[in-house]
């Protein structure tokens, strides 16, 4: 049957769940939500998200050089065990993310990464295109939301739209990763150099 976009979503916002493991939930379920959400329990998926608070202390750090030595990216991805983390569905994630690096350019890993200043500068100019748009002020507000949303989607990694898969995101695909490996997997940090690049970000 034909799953809406809509009803995907919102399985995702309820469970945490990757897109592709919602939509296949409610196609086993026929379109039932709360039936989604048991076969995700059932499945063991739904406990990817409430794993986050579990230490991670083993992982990878893989390099990637792109662009005949323009641009190279270090990334390290922590996971609870080793076991886990010498899997080459985790060896793949972190060859995909430092890959997604060098050609998004990403700031942070994640919105709490983002400087403040930097996220200051974004709301004064947004502010300002909002004033001069000529909509009623009521509105303003919203716009600046609207713009940071749009602004974090392209600069914070895990809100990134997946490369390869532009249909999830980054996060999606971490998800799908940990209810893989039934482990808390944390994207720790990353470096992005790219030749003659000034270093002022």
């Amino acid at each position: 049957m034909e799953i809406s976009a809509a009803l995907v979503k919102e399985l995702r916002e309820k469970t945490g769940v990757g897109m592709m493991d919602c939509k296949k939930a409610l196609q086993e379920s026929g379109g039932d939500l709360q039936s989604a959400i048991d076969y995700l329990r059932k499945k063991g998926i739904a406990t990817a998200k409430k794993r986050g608070g579990r230490q991670t202390s083993e992982g990878q750090v893989q390099s990637y050089i792109h662009g005949g030595g323009k641009i190279g990216v270090l990334v390290e991805v922590n996971s609870e065990t080793d076991f886990s983390a010498k899997t080459n569905d985790f060896s793949e994630f972190v060859k995909n993310l430092a890959m997604q690096i060098a050609a998004t350019n990403p700031l942070a890993v994640d919105r709490e990464g983002i400087p403040a200043h930097v996220l200051e500068k974004e709301k004064e100019i947004y502010m300002t295109q909002a004033k001069e748009s000529g909509k009623p002020e009521k509105v303003w507000e919203k716009m600046v939301e609207g713009r940071l949303k749009k602004f974090y989607s392209e600069t914070c990694l895990l809100e990134q739209p997946f490369v390869k898969n532009p249909e999830i995101t980054v996060q999606d695909l971490l998800n799908d990763l940990m209810a893989k490996t039934g482990e808390n997997i944390v994207v720790r940090r990353f470096v992005r150099y790219q030749l003659g690049e000034a270093d002022d970000r």
